[in-house]
């Protein structure tokens, strides 16, 4: 399987991105690209996208990025990320642009953009991430209550 395969079977396996129905649209060495359509239930309480909903897109960017320049069976978890909001979650679709600034054996940097789309296709710009991501192999780590080997 390629890395980039491995990254696609990755995402296909979030549950937490199923429950936002974000997409993975575009994937590239050291880059992805996930989008999310606007829907009531991830706004906060003046009616715009939530920013952990906008977290959350960002953080899986730059992780998905990152993922997809180590090695096969390499994972990787987040260790820190900074976030900055520039604007409201306003829009139809969030869409968040990860990419790697420097990829390293056990920590690879990354950065994240998150734009808003209107409905009539204009993005604006409503986040950025600085973001570190730590390279992990499932046997490294401990497995979530309930969660098996594979």
């Amino acid at each position: 399987m390629s890395r980039l395969d491995r990254v696609r079977d990755a995402f296909a396996r979030q549950g937490f991105m199923r429950n936002l129905g974000a997409r993975l649209v575009a994937l590239s060495p050291g880059r992805c690209t996930i989008e999310c359509d606007a829907r009531d239930d991830l706004t906060q309480h003046h009616g715009m996208v939530h920013a952990g909903v906008l977290t959350t897109l960002a953080d899986n960017a730059c992780g998905f990025a990152a993922m997809s320049l180590l090695p096969e069976g390499g994972e990787v978890l987040s260790v820190e990320f900074k976030v900055s909001f520039l604007r409201p979650g306003a829009g139809v679709a969030a869409i968040a642009r990860g990419e790697v600034l420097k990829p390293g054996r056990t920590l690879s940097f990354c950065r994240a953009d998150v734009a808003m789309r209107d409905a009539a296709g204009t993005e604006m710009l409503a986040a950025t991430m600085l973001a570190t991501m730590m390279a992990a192999r499932p046997e490294d780590r401990p497995m979530a209550a309930g969660h098996g080997a594979r």
